[in-house]
């Protein structure tokens, strides 16, 4: 048994799901997955399925009827894993932008480095990004200059999605609340665990672009998150966050 659960949400990752299975459970360190599956066209489920008679106790599946977005399918998986009682929660992407190797780096950040909130970040010593074009680089950077200036939170790289949650923060966090669904899901995450008082270490890491499958990016995701940092801070200001 293991105290660490890997969240995994996915649509269309057929390519991808296999090798990120397969390298995520066979680290040193012991973890379990769950992967969040939103009705794939492209039948990542079943592959999933597949692998659980390979993993039986270590892989989890949960599928939902259609794409609800990043940030429900999250908040599903915090609900899932608290109930469970594990203790360190991570956030990870299906297509390898997220080395594996460094799911250890987040949890030793937690477990023994005194953080609440370990963040796996592109930007906390330069910019550690490879095969982005330099127009999302740009964007995505500036968007946590953008995030640290409206809400004061002192993060290199807001909009991260590597992530590992001590269970006290999801737990004094109502999940109920949480509205956004892309970037911006992450950096409510982020400014609701700030507000908190909890502790958060950025854990540098090098993010590297999908070679297989398709992004989910999109400029209604981004529009999200430049509104939905005012919507933040606004709520914070009227004490309704």
């Amino acid at each position: 048994m293991t105290d660490c659960i890997v969240i995994i949400p996915t649509y269309n990752e057929i390519e991808n799901i296999e090798s990120i299975i397969r390298a995520v459970l066979s680290q040193h360190k012991p973890f379990h997955v769950l992967v969040i599956d939103d009705n794939s066209p492209d039948h990542t489920a079943d592959k999933v399925v597949q692998l659980q008679a390979e993993f039986p106790e270590k892989l989890f599946l949960e599928k939902r009827n259609g794409k609800q977005g990043l940030g429900t399918a999250y908040v599903h998986g915090f609900k899932w894993a608290l109930q469970l009682n594990y203790n360190f929660i991570f956030e990870m992407d299906a297509d390898f932008s997220h080395n594996p190797n460094d799911l250890e780096k987040l949890y030793n950040a937690c477990h023994m480095g005194g953080a609440d909130l370990a963040i796996g970040s592109r930007y906390v010593t330069g910019v550690n990004v490879v095969n982005w074009p330099l127009s999302r680089v740009l964007m995505s950077y500036f968007a946590s200059v953008y995030v640290r200036f409206i809400t004061g939170m002192q993060i290199h790289d807001a909009t991260a999605g590597f992530i590992c949650y001590r269970r006290e923060v999801l737990e004094k966090i109502n999940l109920e609340k949480i509205k956004f669904v892309g970037y911006a899901f992450q950096i409510e995450m982020k400014y609701r665990t700030f507000c908190k008082n909890f502790t958060i270490v950025e854990v540098p890491i090098i993010f590297t672009d999908r070679t297989k499958g398709q992004s989910k990016m999109s400029s209604a995701i981004f529009k999200e998150a430049v509104l939905g940092v005012i919507t933040l801070r606004l709520k914070m200001l009227v004490n309704t966050l």
